[in-house]
């Protein structure tokens, strides 16, 4: 993981900001962007396909500003906490949106809240089962013990 994807000392990728401005800023290419972030040029253009990317195109080219570098952060950030292609359009909808930085930050800790009941939910199912399935695979040795000629 490259410095550009890391959570800052400022706060998490997913808080953003996603810059916008910037005439002079630096653009990097997809392959360039791909190495950057660590991803694929196919991962690169799904994205781009589900409308969270919308890097500059001449001609068959792509170039990523720093509001697309900003995207990716979020998108990486979004993704490793389990958030769905939807919740992640909405997590950048927020944050490129009109609300004050104050709102954003109160929407973004509920919708991480939210995550983080399921994924202690899902947490747990995984316990029952990881249990349920050393107590089938203990029986199922215990079969295999008693009936060593079977």
């Amino acid at each position: 993981m490259t410095e550009l994807s890391r959570t800052s000392a400022f706060g998490p990728d997913l808080a953003g900001p996603i810059q916008i401005d910037g005439k002079n800023e630096a653009r990097l290419s997809i392959a360039e962007m791909a190495e950057t972030f660590g991803v694929t040029l196919r991962a690169l253009r799904f994205y781009e396909e589900k409308a969270l990317l919308r890097p500059e195109r001449k001609g068959a080219r792509r170039f990523y500003g720093a509001r697309e570098i900003g995207r990716m952060k979020v998108i990486l950030q979004a993704k490793r906490i389990g958030l769905t292609l939807v919740e992640i359009r909405d997590v950048i909808a927020l944050l490129e949106g009109k609300t004050s930085r104050m709102s954003q930050l109160r929407s973004l800790r509920e919708m991480c809240a939210r995550q983080d009941e399921l994924l202690s939910e899902q947490l747990a199912q995984l316990k029952e089962q990881a249990k349920e399935t050393a107590e089938v695979v203990a029986a199922l040795d215990a079969l295999i013990e008693a009936n060593p000629q079977a």
